[in-house]
Formats: C-alpha cells, structure tokens, sequence
C-alpha cells in the first residue's frame, strides 16, 4: 500500500487527519493572537500579510483557518474592509442545537429532552435569585406577559413569542446578558422543535397559560420553593410532548 493511503485505526487517510490537526491548531494561534493584543469586539485583527508572517502559514491556509472561526461567530469578515472580532453571537450554536435536536426527534428525542433539562436546572436554580432583585415594574410587566397569554389561549391563538418573553422579563432582574442570549438560543431551537412536533397546537393553550399564571403568582408571593417547582412542571410538560412525539 502507498504511504499517501495508509489511514488511520478509521477510515480517515492520515495526511488528511494531519491537515485538520494543523488547521485547528492555526484556530487556535490566531485565538491566542487576538487574546495577547488585547482586541476586543469591534476591533480590526491584523491583515492577512501580516497574519501570514506572524504564524508562518501560506495565504490559503490561514484563509481556511479565518473561514472557520467565521463560522463559529468568532471574526467577521467584511469584504472590502477588513477582517474584525466578531460581537457576541450565538448563531452557530443555535444552528449546532436546532439540527442535533431535530435529529433526535427521528430516533428517542434524547437530545432534545437533554436541552429542555438544561433549560429547567438553569431556570428552576436561578429563579430564587431572581426573585430577590426583581422590582414592581419587572413584576407587573410578567403579569402582563401572562394577561397576554391567556388573552391569545381564549382566542385559540399560539403565544409563544409572549411565553418567551414572560421568562425573559422574570429573569430580567439578574442583569446577565449571557444567561439571556442563552435562554434566546433555547427558545430558537424550542420554537423548531415544537413546529417538528406539530406546531403550537401540540400543547394545551389554555392548560400552558394557567400554568404561567400559577409561575407568575408563586414569584408575586415570594414563594421561592413553589416558584422553583412550578418551572419545574412547566418543563415536564415539555417534555411530556417530546416522549409522546417520539415513542
């Protein structure tokens, strides 16, 4: 057999598992390179000549280097302009989560049931916190989320966009800008998966409002075990709709 097709213990050819070993340790000089100048989102990175020669790596293979941070949302590209630190941006993660989840639903949903378990620890545990900080105005405006919700349930209309925001404004009070994109994300790849499911129909409207009314009452009472526990129910339902989609 010819040394150019000798693979590894898979099928992989051994020169192609070098390049991408070499590309990702590339990804990863140009990470360190962006962290030792201290650039922060917004800022220029270095141009692609001057790239070449601090990291010692021809044009076409920093270039498929800068692709691949691109895609994950770490530099932005801007033809014409430059190449720059990328804002923070959790695209590629929705994208990553949407497609994993999605697929699952063509097997067990164990996927899809492992992120609505993120979602309940991560809600259930900071609720508490939360609620400690929250002020009358956040208060009244989950209340009015809810207003909406059963308001939509009575017409037979869908109101995911009110649910989501009902847990954005009750975790508002934190002042975490990660904890929200994340709950974003969650909401993005939850809203896909309820659409492989059936839609919004796949879920008792008026069953889901109560429950949201129930949340809101726990939160307005400063009850922060039956808060906790009843988050917890909400995300069983969930979770109940996935078990039934894919048993």
């Amino acid at each position: 057999m010819a040394a150019g097709n000798i693979t590894t213990g898979n099928t992989t050819p051994l020169a192609r598992f070098s390049a991408q070993a070499r590309l990702r340790a590339l990804q990863t000089d140009i990470l360190e390179l962006i962290l030792e100048r201290d650039l922060v989102p917004g800022d220029p990175l270095p141009t692609e000549s001057e790239l070449t020669a601090a990291l010692g790596v021809g044009r076409n293979t920093l270039r498929e280097s800068l692709k691949a941070l691109q895609a994950v949302g770490v530099i932005e590209i801007r033809h014409g302009f430059g190449m720059f630190v990328a804002p923070s941006n959790f695209e590629a993660l929705t994208d990553g989560l949407t497609f994993r989840a999605r697929l699952s639903l063509r097997h067990h949903g164990e996927e899809a049931m492992q992120l609505v378990e993120v979602r309940q620890a991560l809600e259930s545990g900071l609720v508490g916190a939360a609620m400690e900080r929250i002020t009358a105005e956040q208060l009244a405006g989950m209340e009015e989320s809810v207003h909406r919700m059963e308001a939509l349930a009575a017409a037979g209309e869908p109101f995911i966009e009110a649910d989501a925001e009902f847990h954005r404004r009750l975790f508002e009070p934190l002042n975490n800008e990660l904890l929200i994109s994340l709950m974003d994300v969650f909401w993005k790849v939850y809203r896909r998966i309820h659409l492989e499911l059936g839609g919004p129909f796949a879920v008792d409207l008026q069953e889901t409002a109560t429950l949201h009314r129930r949340i809101y009452e726990a939160v307005a009472s400063a009850d922060k075990a039956l808060a906790a526990e009843r988050l917890s129910s909400h995300f069983d339902g969930i979770r109940n709709v996935i078990v039934k989609a894919t048993a």
